[in-house]
């Protein structure tokens, strides 16, 4: 009974992907949980934590906007083909590691792929976190570059241990979060958790990664993903 459930369930995970449609919404199948999360402040005002504030009814499948203008957000309603978004997707097919550059400190090695940044802002505490990992050797500093590497949704930034060579992940099931920062009004991105594969209009699949953001806002250039265009400034 058990090999049996965990077949099932991989059969399961196996299945899950979002699809990006020709001008028009994300596909979402095989029963991918979607929540609402919002980004919360500490005490001196620096992003820390997050806080689920919807679970949303799990479906087989359903259509996620793209446009930012859906009356039924997060879900699409069609007014994509009214206002005429051009989707047209920027976004290339490039390995993270390609384009990150890599910052080495005394006990972790941090790499920084900046063009996927959406500004979360995770990474400015305690001096930021280029500056910790350079102090990686201090207990404290360590435990904060850690902390906020793997708070950053998009995955521009990921820690390694310099003694074992891992890399240091947050463990997600396969999920999706609608990013909210209520502080500044902001409505962030779709944030993609697990390893969920990503597939663009062509039929071509983006790198799977642990954490990759997805523009919800229609004004991102590097579409499908989030390039921080929400942010207001």
């Amino acid at each position: 009974m058990t090999e049996v459930t965990k077949k099932s369930s991989k059969t399961l995970d196996d299945s899950m992907k979002i699809t990006v449609t020709r001008n028009g919404p994300y596909i979402v199948t095989g029963g991918v949980p979607l929540t609402s999360e919002e980004i919360c402040n500490d005490d001196e005002g620096y992003c820390r934590t997050w806080r689920q504030v919807k679970k949303y009814p799990v479906q087989e499948q359903y259509a996620l906007c793209r446009c930012g203008n859906s009356k039924n957000k997060p879900f699409c309603d069609g007014t994509h083909a009214k206002n005429y978004f051009d989707g047209t997707e920027a976004g290339d097919h490039e390995p993270y590691r390609d384009s990150a550059g890599v910052i080495r400190g005394p006990a972790l090695t941090l790499t920084d792929n900046e063009h996927l940044c959406v500004h979360a802002r995770f990474c400015m505490r305690a001096g930021g976190i280029w500056n910790l990992v350079k102090q990686s050797d201090n207990p404290t500093a360590h435990d904060f570059a850690i902390e906020e590497a793997c708070n950053c949704p998009s995955g521009r930034l990921v820690v390694h241990d310099n003694a074992t060579g891992k890399v240091i992940e947050p463990e997600f099931e396969k999920s999706i979060v609608i990013v909210e920062y209520p502080p500044r009004g902001e409505h962030g991105p779709l944030w993609v958790r697990g390893g969920i594969s990503v597939i663009s209009v062509d039929g071509e699949p983006y790198e799977i990664r642990n954490r990759v953001t997805l523009c919800r806002c229609g004004r991102s250039e590097n579409k499908p993903f989030c390039d921080g265009s929400h942010v207001i400034r």
